[in-house]
């Protein structure tokens, strides 16, 4: 019995030592499969942490090359607004430049109206003048009707000398022989009445311009030539007032 306790023994314990030596492998197989986890572990950790700071730096590049094409974008945007304010700084100049040019060209083209020969009507007769020569007949006019006779017989001798072609001259004629009359210059006046008479005979005025010319020879005691100066005008102005007035003055020189 101690015999076959005493072999029992040993067996226990080679039994009790390969379970302790199995356990002993597999807590060391255990410990290894641990160790690859945390070393695969630790090695993704570090691929993730290579990988976040690559993506990091790409996204720094990437927002730093943004900031700077937002800076360049912003450059342009201020070079527009500049070249724009310019623009329209030229345009507003353009703008006040052409609506200069324009009413210089309306002054200008009021200026060539005023300066264009314009149709008158004066005394039945209608031609052109210019507006000077039409504003120097008013204005001698003007001084005639005003009873300044010896001024108007000034203006209207000027106007003559002025104006030799103008169809302003048969009436000229009349009224400068009229402020001759009025200044007692009879004889000039009998010469301009007849001037005018040889330009216009068919003037409006030509009856009462034979009439003054029989008047003045009346005031110069010439009453022969003053008769027949009526009778003429009797003759070629029958159904004038003054071939009227001519009859009755022939009546009184008889």
């Amino acid at each position: 019995m101690q015999r076959l306790q005493h072999l029992v023994r040993p067996a226990a314990l080679a039994a009790a030592f390969l379970c302790l030596s199995a356990g002993a492998n597999a807590a060391l197989f255990e410990d290894d499969e641990a160790r690859r986890a945390i070393l695969d572990l630790r090695q993704r950790v570090e691929t993730i942490r290579q990988q976040s700071e690559n993506t990091t730096q790409r996204l720094a590049d990437e927002n730093g090359q943004l900031r700077r094409s937002l800076v360049d974008l912003q450059q342009q945007i201020d070079a527009l607004r500049g070249d724009l304010a310019r623009m329209t700084g030229q345009n507003e100049q353009l703008t006040r430049t052409l609506s200069d040019l324009q009413q210089r060209q309306t002054t200008i083209d009021d200026k060539l109206k005023q300066s264009e020969p314009q149709q008158v009507s004066v005394d039945g007769k209608d031609f052109t003048a210019d507006p000077r020569e039409k504003a120097d007949f008013e204005a001698a006019l003007g001084v005639f009707r005003a009873g300044q006779f010896a001024q108007a017989q000034t203006a209207f001798a000027d106007f003559v000398k002025r104006y030799p072609r103008s169809g302003y001259n048969p009436s000229a004629l009349f009224w400068l022989g009229n402020a001759q009359y009025a200044t007692r210059n009879y004889t000039e006046a009998i010469a301009n009445f007849r001037s005018m008479l040889s330009l216009a005979p068919d003037h409006a005025k030509a009856p009462e311009a034979v009439l003054s010319i029989a008047n003045c020879q009346i005031e110069l005691k010439d009453a022969r030539a003053a008769r027949r100066t009526l009778e003429d005008l009797v003759k070629a102005y029958p159904q004038s007032e003054a071939a009227t007035a001519a009859r009755e003055r022939l009546s009184r020189l008889r």
